[in-house]
């Protein structure tokens, strides 16, 4: 059977290494299937599993992996709770959710709580592969269903009158601005990609922007001049 995923891509003339990664899942069934199935893949490499958000945490810290797949559901510590903590004291791990839940509700919670990819339990090893590495590489990933969730949610939503919204200063974009106010807010890289549904990358060249735009020479220069512009109160 060939592997869905393909073999690990080479660098420099050497093959790299396989992702590292956590299962954890309050299902053994589940957990245990996932973790076989991975496994298979060259370019997976599963070193535990855990059968709660707490376990999870722990086995994180012990093992340092590139990236942990998290169930919402579970006991002790939900999904949700467990990708709050990791992304606050382990943000080099890469969180991924892979649940039967695709409710906006529990979508929202997950990307606000710092996960990176979001997955419901039909997609195949292939996809949960590739959102594995995607999400190791800084990028959020949404499955279509998940994606179809989030676009009737923000449908639903009023949007605000363009006639309400003051000019802004320095030419600045209503997405640059949005990323200022947040960055003023405190919110890393990380938790600004998970609030607006796009890549760290893509955080990382409007924050560039916006510093060129407003001749900030680093963050904290920027939050004095949304404060200076009353673009926060």
């Amino acid at each position: 059977m060939s592997h869905a995923s393909g073999p690990p891509e080479a660098r420099d003339g050497q093959l790299e290494q396989p992702l590292r990664i956590v299962v954890a899942d309050d299902q053994a069934s589940v957990r245990e299937g996932l973790a076989v199935m991975l496994d298979l893949l060259p370019d997976i490499a599963v070193i535990a599993t855990a059968e709660n958000g707490s376990q999870a945490i722990e086995l994180v810290e012990a093992h340092h992996p590139d990236a942990i797949l998290l169930d919402l559901n579970m006991p002790v510590l939900d999904g949700t709770a467990t990708t709050q903590r990791l992304t606050e004291d382990h943000p080099d791990v890469a969180v991924v959710i892979l649940t039967t839940y695709a409710d906006d509700a529990s979508v929202v919670a997950a990307l606000r709580a710092g996960a990176r990819g979001y997955l419901t339990k039909d997609a195949d090893r292939g996809d949960i592969a590739r959102t594995l590495h995607a999400a190791v590489r800084g990028h959020s990933v949404l499955d279509p269903a998940v994606r179809a969730v989030l676009v009737d949610a923000a449908g639903r939503a009023r949007p605000p009158s363009p006639d309400s919204a003051p000019p802004l200063p320095d030419h600045l974009t209503a997405r640059e601005a949005e990323i200022l106010v947040l960055v003023a807010h405190g919110l890393s890289n990380p938790e600004i990609a998970a609030r607006l549904y796009i890549s760290g990358h893509t955080v990382k060249t409007h924050i560039g922007r916006v510093f060129t735009k407003t001749g900030s020479r680093d963050r904290a220069a920027a939050v004095l001049y949304a404060h200076r512009h009353h673009l926060v109160t």
